[in-house]
């Protein structure tokens, strides 16, 4: 049985990491390792009824939460060098930071973005089981992704801000898939997470199959921060949580209305992102 690969397979340690959360981390780690015996029996005896599979595929894994190998090797990870606005991969290094074509013809509201991986299909498999069929065995994977992806942001971050659902979605999806991100980056980092700075004024279409264009038009005005969570964001740097950007316009609706209520930064993390070959142009 192939072996299943998890964050540890590509490195563990949280580059440019606060010392506090590099601290967590270290605590993380040495909690796993000093495990109570009685819980290491407890899962070796819970694998025997539930034996782990993919969270893909579903075929044999050796733990819980993790991919098998051929489905963690279709995952396109986005890794330097990159855009130093819109994170997205560059086809050579610079030695400097660079701007892709896409960010040079229109720079986005938000200062920064990055993202885990392209929205390619087993990073798709993956989001839409969590999103739509609340497929949360992998959201501790996850959320070390993120958390390695997204360093540099996370290190100078107040405050994490995940995109809000519209209530009558959230009541009938029963989570937010963004939320459980961002709470799931509190846990490993120690940054703040705030569910309810954001509030989504309407219910909007879905952005499946819309133009730029046309999703742009779709998000205008839909997002507004509650007057009672105004002074939690004025002059703080904010990094807004996202499952998935693919033109970014709902990320930038969201960073207009958090710099027009005093926000003096905002970037953004997301799972996985839309790449077109026109962004990866110098």
């Amino acid at each position: 049985m192939m072996r299943a690969m998890g964050m540890s397979d590509i490195g563990a340690t949280l580059e440019g990491a606060t010392p506090e959360s590099a601290l967590r981390e270290g605590a993380l780690r040495e909690g796993a390792i000093r495990e109570p015996v009685w819980r290491t029996a407890l899962r070796a005896a819970t694998d025997l009824v539930l034996p782990p599979v993919c969270i893909v595929c579903r075929a044999p894994a050796g733990s819980h939460g993790l991919l098998c190998g051929p489905c963690f090797s279709g995952i396109e990870f986005i890794t330097p060098p990159l855009c130093a606005r819109l994170g997205v991969p560059l086809p050579y290094d610079t030695g400097e930071p660079s701007l892709s074509a896409a960010a040079i013809a229109a720079p986005p509201v938000y200062d920064r973005a990055r993202a885990v991986a392209r929205y390619s299909q087993t990073m798709r498999d993956l989001v839409q089981g969590f999103k739509y069929r609340d497929r949360q065995e992998g959201l501790r994977l996850f959320g070390r992704w993120m958390a390695r992806a997204g360093a540099e942001l996370l290190a100078g971050a107040d405050l994490l801000v995940p995109v809000p659902l519209y209530r009558s979605r959230l009541l009938g999806r029963r989570f937010n898939q963004s939320a459980l991100l961002a709470q799931g980056l509190e846990t490993l980092t120690g940054v703040r997470a705030d569910c309810f700075v954001l509030q989504r004024t309407r219910r909007t279409a879905s952005q499946v199959g819309l133009s730029a264009a046309q999703r742009k038009r779709n998000v205008a005005g839909a997002f507004k921060v509650a007057p009672p969570r105004r002074h939690i964001i004025a002059g703080k740097s904010v990094l807004v949580v996202d499952d998935v950007i693919t033109t970014g316009a709902t990320v930038e609706a969201c960073a207009r209305v958090l710099k027009r209520a005093g926000a003096a930064r905002v970037d953004v993390l997301a799972l996985a992102r839309a790449v077109e070959p026109a962004d990866l142009v110098f």
